[in-house]
């Protein structure tokens, strides 16, 4: 009843290259080609994006933008890599074990200030903060044990206390008593529930010191020296098409429902979905300095964060520089 479609996050990041659907505008003329990898399936998830291209941003802007649908199947980084997408959107986690590998790249923006990683339990027996996790089964894959154990060493908490339950990404072990939560995204899951009638309590791990960014846009080093006025174009279009999505999240969701009539997606989902992204990717700082934007300091707690998941990166891998050109 509650099954979603497995995230990318709970994959353990193979990188085997496959293909994925492809969707672009009509009658782009005498337009610089570019395309943009998703991370995912097609959801509310890239609302700005589906915005940015049905109103013609990157078009006015002579770009002429495909979106490439991720998936299972459909990492995000060798396309990038191997220059046949221009951007792609990945994970600070994601992207710091590519680079270790060698990958040249660099995260030029981030969609979701806040990681959407959240404990999800069930009111009559709630995880409300880190510390309620000792002595409670936690449902989850074990690729992820370097989440937990990290939220776990910030926040002075035994994990040694957790029992850990590997289980499929779906709600139904929580809903059936089978674990006493679940490490899910806050935008999935318990959406599911409660779009099934079924009460949550969601736990954020960023409101508890785990700084990971998500949803970031990577391109490589020789796109920032080559290709930069394509990266800034493509990054403004995102930039109108996300306050748009910000304005009215309802309209991005029935755009999300009726561009995509195939992909399965239903119109109350997909609302509850696009209100629930909001906090975490609009902020006091977007605010100020405008969609995307990071700074040293949130910079640093990615990289302390990082260093506990066993993936040391250093500030160079974040470069505000197209950012800086886009919000002027």
């Amino acid at each position: 009843m509650f099954r979603t479609p497995t995230r990318r996050l709970v994959l353990g990041g193979g990188l085997a290259t496959a293909a994925a659907t492809l969707w672009h505008p009509r009658a782009a003329l005498a337009q610089q080609a570019a395309t943009l990898q998703l991370s995912w399936l097609h959801s509310v998830q890239f609302g700005g994006s589906y915005i940015a291209l049905q109103n013609g941003y990157w078009r006015d802007a002579g770009l002429d933008v495909s979106l490439l649908q991720g998936g299972p199947n459909a990492p995000v980084e060798p396309p990038v890599v191997a220059g046949t997408a221009l951007i792609g959107i990945s994970a600070a986690d994601y992207t710091a074990a590519a680079v270790t590998q060698g990958a040249p790249f660099r995260i030029i923006g981030v969609a979701m200030q806040k990681n959407p990683f959240a404990i999800a339990s069930l009111p009559g027996n709630p995880v409300n903060a880190p510390a309620d996790l000792v002595g409670k089964r936690i449902g989850m894959a074990l690729a992820n044990m370097p989440v937990l154990e990290a939220l776990c060493a910030i926040n002075g908490v035994d994990v040694a206390g957790i029992e850990v339950v590997p289980t499929q990404y779906d709600a139904a072990p929580l809903v059936q008593g089978q674990v006493d939560c679940l490490l899910c995204w806050a935008t999935d899951l318990p959406v599911a529930m409660e779009i099934q009638g079924v009460e949550s309590v969601t736990m954020l791990l960023a409101d508890h010191g785990y700084a990971v960014h998500s949803q970031t846009y990577i391109a490589t080093e020789d796109s920032l020296a080559n290709r930069r006025a394509e990266l800034v174009a493509l990054m403004a279009g995102e930039a109108r098409g996300w306050a748009e999505y910000q304005a009215d999240p309802a309209a991005a969701a029935q755009l999300t429902v009726e561009m995509f009539p195939d992909a399965g997606l239903d119109l109350p989902t997909q609302l509850l979905q696009a209100e629930r992204q909001l906090p975490l990717m609009f902020s006091d700082l977007t605010a100020a300095e405008g969609f995307g934007w990071f700074t040293d300091a949130t910079v640093a707690a990615n990289v302390e964060t990082l260093a506990l998941l066993g993936k040391p990166v250093t500030p160079d891998l974040w470069d505000r520089s197209i950012l800086e050109e886009v919000h002027g």
